[in-house]
């Protein structure tokens, strides 16, 4: 029988970030992600299911799978969803 290590993610990531090369990439994906995570944050706090907000938005389920994985979605895509979840989009540069 083969045994496992089971680690938990947040140690897993403490260690890759100590190599400055990969804290440099996660850090280059970071806007990505922070737009995925808004949005599954705003999709999980109205109560809808990924389908649910695509039909609401009137866009397909595999476009808001695909924004929540890390995909820029058009300008007016953001619109539709955000009017969709009550929301008004803002996009700034920090």
């Amino acid at each position: 029988m083969i045994k496992t290590k089971t680690i938990r993610f947040e140690d897993m990531m403490a260690e890759a970030m100590k190599d400055p090369k990969v804290k440099a990439e996660y850090d280059k994906l970071a806007p990505e992600f922070a737009l995925a995570s808004t949005m599954i944050k705003a999709r999980a706090e109205a109560g809808l299911t990924q389908a649910q907000l695509a039909e609401k938005a009137g866009i397909t389920q595999a476009q808001v799978a695909r924004i929540e994985g890390g995909q820029w979605p058009q300008p007016k895509t953001l619109t539709k969803i955000a009017n969709a979840l009550g929301k008004t989009p803002r996009l700034e540069f920090v």
